[in-house]
């Protein structure tokens, strides 16, 4: 999570973090705009808070850096200062401090990573399991056995947990429903969105909801455990032509039905396809999933939804988009998975953006040239040019 009021200021670190961390989920928030932060803001969900100086007229940054390191339980913060706040700021002994008018990508990715990698053990028992971790479980979900903790966004927690009733492996997304959100409301329909959105699909390539569970303080969704890891580690690794299209074949398969539901996924990319151990694909996180048709892709606050690596051109700038963008997005990922490269490369999330937009689309090596034809019609600058749905895909393979 990244705290400053000035925008480009949050964008120098956005940019830091995208390219070292390319899958990272960042919040960003204006204290000059959202307000400042209540008091019993705990940062629960952030692998690490990136605090910058500037806060507005009525507060400085060392007031709230004082704050955040006096709370219990509180994520690691990274501060952002100036010179005239620099003694001060020591003070307090953030886990890093910089100054932000000289920020050095290299020492900045290494400072994060140091201080990562020192909260790992404390960060692996986020405070969502505070009961007998000997037992793993969780004072709030009965029913379920504590493993391990996959990942985080910034209102929920991802676990690995077990079915006590019957040792089922699950892995359970867990809301917080707690005064800190001021827009938990908001918070809360979308995770009910997403539930709703999985649920009603049966489709073997899309992940398998087990259970949903609400109380006063938080919201879980129980669903299927995929033990083969993620498309992005195959690729990384080196895919097969052959894995390549029968991949590419499940996915449009998954696509074809979300589709069909009248549902949008809106972030499709490497990161949010797993595998199952017998090698078949699930689509996972709906978490931006929305009806279709959309009205915008940036938010109220100037973020963009999605990757930009796997971005349409009409969802990069903003524009409506339909099941042709998710169209484009699965023909990037088929080219990463042909090549083992993504067909568009930049600085700056910017830069990708513009070179959807603009740039050509790029060739297959000769080896793989008669996927070139399936490639230009998915990636096509325009809507109306492309595949019109998931179905021509399957009909095209």
């Amino acid at each position: 999570m990244i705290i400053d009021e000035q925008a480009d200021f949050r964008s120098l670190l956005m940019h830091h973090l995208t390219t070292h961390w390319p899958d990272a989920i960042i919040s960003a928030y204006d204290p000059t705009v959202a307000g400042h932060l209540p008091d019993e803001f705990g940062g629960a969900g952030n692998d690490v808070i990136l605090l910058g100086s500037r806060h507005g007229e009525d507060r400085d940054g060392v007031e709230v850096l004082a704050r955040f390191v006096q709370r219990r339980n509180f994520p690691p913060v990274v501060y952002f200062g100036t010179a005239d706040d620099e003694r001060a700021a020591a003070d307090l002994h953030p886990d890093a401090h910089f100054m932000r008018e000289h920020i050095s990508h290299d020492s900045l990715i290494i400072g994060i990573s140091d201080v990562l990698a020192a909260n790992q053990r404390i960060a692996s028992t986020s405070s969502l399991f505070v009961g007998d971790m000997r037992t793993g479980i969780h004072p709030l979900i009965k029913g379920y056995r504590f493993i391990r903790r996959i990942g985080s966004t910034e209102h929920s927690g991802v676990y690995l947990a077990e079915r006590e009733a019957t040792h089922l492996k699950v892995v359970l997304k867990v809301l917080r429903q707690t005064q800190e959100h001021v827009d938990g409301i908001g918070v809360f329909d979308r995770f009910l969105q997403e539930y709703e959105t999985i649920a009603g699909m049966d489709h073997p390539n899309i992940v398998r909801i087990y259970d949903l569970g609400v109380s006063d303080t938080h919201a879980h969704i129980a669903m299927e455990y995929l033990d083969g890891g993620d498309l992005r580690q195959k690729i990384e690794n080196g895919l097969k032509e052959r894995e390549a299209v029968d991949y590419l074949r499940q996915i449009a398969s998954a696509l074809a039905a979300v589709h069909r539901n009248h549902v949008l996924h809106r972030d499709l990319k490497p990161g949010n396809i797993m595998l199952r151990k017998d090698g078949s694909v699930a689509l996972i996180d709906f978490g931006l999933a929305k009806g279709a048709k959309l009205e915008m892709a940036i938010t109220d606050k100037g973020e963009i939804f999605g990757t930009p690596y796997y971005m349409s051109p009409e969802q990069g700038h903003g524009s409506d988009v339909d099941e042709r963008s998710d169209i484009y997005s699965l023909g990037v990922i088929f080219f990463e998975m042909l090549t083992g490269d993504k067909p568009y490369k930049a600085g700056s999330a910017m830069g990708i953006i513009y070179k959807h937009a603009r740039e050509p689309v790029p060739l297959l090596p000769p080896r793989l040239a008669k996927y070139q034809s399936l490639i230009n019609m998915m990636l096509a600058k325009l809507p109306e040019d492309r595949l019109q749905n998931a179905a021509e895909v399957e009909e095209w393979l």
